[in-house]
């Protein structure tokens, strides 16, 4: 299933309205489609979908996640500190005029506040989308180089004498963490390679 029949279903539990479903998916396409967007782009979606399939049977709520990982990053500016807290509230007015309710909404600006801490939640299913967001980091070598040379791209524009420390900072962070992946079935499959895969970058810096 392609990103759009997926959003459109989604969107029909909830909403019957099919020019205003349309007009949201060609808002999230065009966003996750701009210039700029090298990495966090509608690849990344694809990609975080195809680990949550793995997952499914254990997420409580499949469709709060998903409409959490089309929003998450539809608000992203690499010079901005609040891309989260823009995206929920992004989040926040269309689902609204979706019709979902308050409760439901809440959920999904919360789960997309969470991924700019990345810390352990008390909600298995923020975890999950969590995990699904990082997993990258615990790809194949050559699938962890090209990820961040997308990323670098991204920060264009900063100089290495800025992106540089910068980056160390957050790869450090994941390896202080005590695990960077917070639901047993992520820590199995990408654990170990993802701090591999950090280490080798850090020497590479």
């Amino acid at each position: 299933m392609n990103l759009k029949e997926r959003f459109t279903d989604l969107c029909f539990t909830f909403s019957k309205d099919q020019d205003l479903i349309s007009s949201f998916w060609q808002e999230i396409e065009t966003k996750y489609s701009k210039k700029g967007r090298h990495y966090h782009d509608l690849f990344h979606l694809e990609n975080m979908f195809r680990e949550l399939e793995t997952v499914k049977s254990g997420i409580e709520d499949f469709a709060a996640v998903s409409f959490s990982v089309f929003y998450h990053d539809i608000i992203y500016n690499a010079s901005s500190k609040s891309n989260e807290e823009n995206s929920a509230l992004y989040a926040e007015d269309r689902l609204q005029q979706m019709g979902l309710d308050k409760n439901t909404v809440s959920k999904i600006t919360k789960q997309i506040l969470a991924t700019k801490a990345h810390e352990k939640s008390d909600d298995r299913d923020t975890n999950y989308l969590l995990d699904s967001d990082l997993s990258i980091l615990g790809k194949d070598w050559a699938v962890y180089l090209d990820y961040t040379r997308k990323i670098r791209k991204e920060y264009s524009i900063y100089p290495d004498l800025l992106y540089k420390p910068g980056r160390k900072k957050v790869l450090r962070h994941f390896l202080e963490l005590e695990s960077i992946f917070k639901t047993h079935e992520f820590q199995e499959k990408y654990e170990i390679k993802a701090k591999e895969n950090i280490a080798t970058e850090l020497k590479l810096l």
